[in-house]
């Protein structure tokens, strides 16, 4: 039994998201959860691949939201579905060929199928990027998630999903309905980004002044962390705000498509940099002890993002 405790302090398997998202937070977890406060309602508006929710322990109340209706159809479909959706996955390979029927020439019927080809070309196309124009095959054996591992990491998705409210609305629904003390991770997309090329649903700069206006208007009785990129702009537009923390994270792209003998960014270091934007003091509180959601049993070493 003690070898099992000493196993799962030092691997501390959370799970990892279901999906591949631009601009997810998966390197930034660690320093994402350091500044998190204790909460009861728990509350994405901008959910993505939900990276976050899927590394914390789940609070009493739990809201994912966003608004690329694909998105949130698949998070339905595992949440309510996952056993119909691992069938229709059962025995597909990861293969070029099969990315380009299902990106091009396969029309789901159902809601099902929908969420069944969305994850599909999610897992096998280059960051996860489904905007169409941009969703490139880009799937490797040694950098991505293998088809044999899908089942048993959706099932486990599936678990921390029950009982979550799942919908798919303007952010601005979201906060303004949020319980008072409900504390909200806040993750927009960037402020001075392309995002055309990664999103089929753009966030304008008016949307921005929006999102800050909204945030403003209930500071008093919500809590919230805002990950934004590190700007004059936001420092500006959130100069009202408590606590800004300037924060940088390693990642690593591995290209894993078929490009890879013509680039030599295959395995390239890179650094995040963004600013980490709060209502409270996060330097007050001590380390949340129940961020990362160490399962009770099966710690989970293949499955990888």
């Amino acid at each position: 039994m003690a070898n099992l405790i000493k196993l799962g302090a030092q691997v501390m398997s959370e799970i990892n998201s279901p999906f591949r998202y631009p601009g997810g937070k998966f390197y930034a977890r660690k320093l994402i959860l350091e500044c998190l406060i204790p909460h009861v309602y728990y509350a994405e508006p901008f959910a993505g691949g939900a990276s976050i929710f899927f590394a914390k322990r789940k609070a009493a109340q739990n809201a994912l939201n966003d608004i690329d209706p694909n998105l949130i159809n698949c998070y339905l479909a595992i949440r309510d579905h996952v056993e119909e959706l691992i069938t229709l996955l059962n025995g597909i390979p990861a293969s070029k060929e099969k990315h380009h029927y299902y990106k091009n020439i396969y029309k789901p019927t159902n809601d099902l199928e929908r969420a069944f080809r969305w994850y599909y070309l999610n897992r096998v196309s280059y960051s996860g990027i489904m905007n169409m124009q941009n969703c490139y095959w880009g799937y490797g054996d040694k950098y991505s998630m293998q088809p044999k591992n899908w089942p048993a990491h959706l099932r486990r998705c599936s678990k921390k999903l029950h009982g979550v409210e799942i919908t798919c609305t303007d952010f601005e629904q979201i906060i303004t309905q949020a319980p008072d003390g409900a504390f909200l991770f806040v993750d927009p997309p960037y402020f001075n980004a392309d995002q055309d090329k990664f999103y089929t649903h753009s966030f304008d700069r008016e949307s921005h002044y929006r999102l800050e206006r909204v945030l403003r208007e209930h500071s008093h009785r919500l809590n919230f962390l805002l990950t934004y990129d590190n700007s004059p702009e936001v420092r500006e537009m959130y100069h009202w705000s408590i606590c800004m923390l300037e924060k940088e994270w390693n990642y690593t792209i591995n290209r894993a498509d078929d490009q890879t003998k013509k680039t030599t960014d295959k395995g390239k270091r890179y650094m995040g940099r963004e600013i980490f934007i709060m209502n409270y003091d996060a330097t007050a509180f001590a380390t949340f002890p129940v961020q990362l959601s160490l399962e009770k049993v099966g710690f989970d070493l293949a499955v990888t993002n």
